[in-house]
């Protein structure tokens, strides 16, 4: 687990943070070859940090039923000490952390024992909660691990949060970041806002989580004394992940000179936008999300299936024939390449 100090630094310096999947295999049992190998594609790609547990490594495993959650961050951990010890860079470690207050400290001190840095944070229990209840218990939460927050879109099980909730929320001490992504620039305005207005914009880095909008958000400095994103933490980023580390450093070096933005960067957000459109399957209301996902990495063998741990989730009428459709169109976003160069190392 890394020094408050030195995490909050390394998150505002910016990174690239993949939502880790769950490979399954075709009895949709937890394949370890594969999940470590998605563990392993992220670090070599550049990551700088890995999100395990989250919406993407699909919310059944918190469930006592499934099982799962400890050993897939487990799993995560031991690739990511691994790596550290070869190249002498740790990643920062983002545990999920959902449920009612006993479940979520419960997972909490799991992911602190484990060796984890923060925790993001669901809210998913609390959608009919008063903001005092839902900020005590955050900042139970938060004695045991330090804060991720997270503003997750209705659609996929979050729900509306207002201005005053977070400013209320960039007071608690132990808020490292907040990842944001309602899918709404109304509500990113929102939080952006609130942190800039409680003072401590040079402490909680701001991570878009808007997969619509990944581009738009990082290019963007906000009105609210001069914040913005240091990086994203995305469903996006767990496919063509090379690509988004190098679409990272562009971006910062764009931002550092203060020189106007290259319209290739706004082409390419377009681009970005209309892939994940493919992917996210927002037609059906992102039902095929986490299927789309799996399939850009069942193409590139680093998963064997786009099995879900529930059988009836898999891809949309449709999405299949969109996928195909901007694979094509945008083969610059991919990173098939590089995976396949790399690929028979990982899965050994």
């Amino acid at each position: 687990m890394a020094d408050l100090a030195d995490l909050r630094q390394r998150l505002l310096e910016g990174m690239v943070i993949p939502a880790h999947p769950l490979a399954l295999n075709n009895d949709r049992r937890l394949d370890e070859r594969h999940q470590r190998a998605l563990s392993r594609y992220y670090l070599t790609a550049g990551a700088g940090g890995l999100a395990v547990g989250v919406h993407t490594t699909q919310f059944a495993i918190h469930s006592n039923d499934v099982g799962l959650y400890r050993p897939v961050l487990e799993l995560a951990a031991e690739e990511a000490s691994r790596f550290a010890e070869r190249s002498g860079n740790r990643p920062a470690m983002v545990a999920g952390i959902v449920g009612e207050t006993e479940q979520a400290t419960r997972e909490a001190g799991l992911a602190q024992d484990l060796g984890y840095d923060c925790g993001l944070l669901s809210l998913s229990a609390f959608k009919d909660r008063q903001d005092d209840e839902i900020l005590a218990h955050a900042q139970r939460v938060a004695e045991i691990l330090p804060l991720f927050g997270f503003y997750l879109q209705p659609a996929v099980g979050g729900r509306i949060l207002s201005y005053d909730f977070w400013r209320r929320f960039a007071d608690i001490e132990r808020v490292v970041a907040i990842k944001i992504a309602p899918f709404d620039r109304y509500r990113t305005l929102d939080v952006v806002r609130a942190v800039a207005e409680s003072g401590r914009g040079e402490e909680i880095a701001l991570y878009t989580g808007n997969d619509d909008a990944i581009i738009t958000d990082l290019l963007t400095t906000f009105p609210f004394g001069e914040i913005r994103f240091a990086g994203g933490l995305l469903g996006q980023w767990a496919v063509w992940t090379k690509r988004a580390t190098e679409l990272l450093e562009q971006i910062k070096r764009v931002r550092s000179t203060g020189d106007a933005i290259p319209p290739s960067l706004l082409r390419l957000n377009a681009e970005l936008t209309d892939a994940n459109a493919a992917l996210f399957d927002p037609q059906h209301q992102f039902t095929g999300s986490i299927a789309g996902i799996h399939e850009i990495l069942r193409r590139q063998g680093l998963l064997e299936g786009r099995w879900c741990l529930d059988p009836d989730e898999d891809l949309s009428p449709g999405q299949m024939q969109e996928i195909d459709r901007v694979c094509a169109a945008y083969p610059h976003l991919t990173d098939d390449d590089f995976v396949a160069a790399h690929l028979e190392g990982w899965l050994s």
